[in-house]
């Protein structure tokens, strides 16, 4: 079996630089990471929220429309982990779907009740401020990728 044990320094290595260079290119937007997860989390919960909170028979044209949010913001989280590079533009996507969330149950339930209205004004919220950081930070990391080294 062949010896190798004995590594070298890579400085030496002909495709340093290249490597380099990808290697700042897959890194380098995935300044996000840490908020892949609770917008998919947030949009597990609004998806499941009808059924926790029970309000399927109070308020039955909001349980598919949670549902069908929810799973809206749980695939926009899981294409931010997937194609970061191509999904942090969509994160005004989250902004415009957490004001939505606020305004819906008066839109699309009818009388809805305080638990309904407290539930769905905080999925908003908190998905109107996760999608403001997301959006911050993909600029911030495309204005730092734009500026030569």
């Amino acid at each position: 079996m062949a010896n190798v044990s004995h590594r070298g320094d890579i400085t030496g290595h002909p495709d340093v630089t290249e490597m380099r260079e990808r290697y700042a290119r897959v890194l380098g937007g995935r300044d996000v990471v840490f908020m892949d997860g609770p917008v998919f989390l947030l949009g597990l919960y609004c998806a499941v929220s009808p059924w926790i909170l029970h309000f399927t028979t109070s308020q039955p044209a909001l349980v598919p429309h949670n549902l069908i949010i929810g799973v809206a913001i749980g695939l926009l989280a899981l294409g931010f982990t997937a194609a970061p590079q191509r999904m942090y533009g969509l994160s005004w996507a989250t902004c415009a779907i957490g004001v939505w969330m606020i305004i819906s149950p008066w839109i699309v339930g009818t009388s809805p009740d305080a638990g309904v209205i407290i539930n769905n004004v905080v999925i908003g919220g908190l998905a109107v401020i996760l999608g403001m950081l997301c959006a911050a930070t993909a600029a911030r990391a495309t204005s730092r990728s734009a500026t030569p080294m």
